[in-house]
């Protein structure tokens, strides 16, 4: 075993690579609320963010002897930053706006959001292929994938498009 490699060297590896881990996580969710125009929210991840990286890189600046210092906190930044989206995800904060685009089956596919409770609007179109409904949904993000599955029950070859919407005022939204 290296000179190196010894049980409290090992164990600051592990901090290092747990407090970059939650460095990351906190600044990916803070990049994304800030995306969200929500600055309470922004300021408490990013005041934790910045606090856990300064006690990371500490930690490895003051133990350069030992390589695996460096080794986790690379690994554990590029963690951190999986870990961040895939909660993110789960969380599915905000609104998403779903442009519909049918070219048989647009009045079903309204008909049927309707009666689950979404809000959206029709209108008419021309594609290559002759007349289309352009259907306009804006969801809330957690029941954006619900109502695209709804759409391909419906219509599989229905063309949908999902953007994120960072304000929202007025009109009718499902509770």
């Amino acid at each position: 075993m290296e000179a190196w490699i010894t049980g409290q060297a090992l164990l600051w590896t592990g901090a290092i690579f747990l407090l970059r881990v939650t460095d990351m996580t906190l600044d990916t969710l803070r990049v994304l609320f800030v995306m969200r125009g929500r600055k309470g929210s922004a300021w408490l991840f990013g005041f934790g963010q910045s606090a856990l990286f300064v006690m990371a890189i500490s930690s490895v600046l003051a133990n350069l002897d030992n390589p695996l210092n460096i080794v986790a906190y690379a690994a554990g930044f590029a963690t951190g930053n999986v870990i961040g989206i895939s909660l993110e995800e789960r969380l599915a904060i905000g609104f998403s706006h779903m442009r519909i685009i049918s070219p048989r089956r647009g009045d079903a596919i309204a008909q049927v959001l309707r009666n689950e409770g979404f809000a959206v609007t029709e209108l008419s179109g021309r594609g290559k292929d002759g007349t289309v409904n352009i259907l306009s949904a804006s969801v809330k993000r957690k029941n954006a994938i619900r109502v695209n599955n709804l759409v391909q029950e419906i219509d599989p070859d229905a063309f949908v498009t999902i953007e994120e919407v960072r304000a929202v005022r007025r009109g009718f939204w499902r509770a």
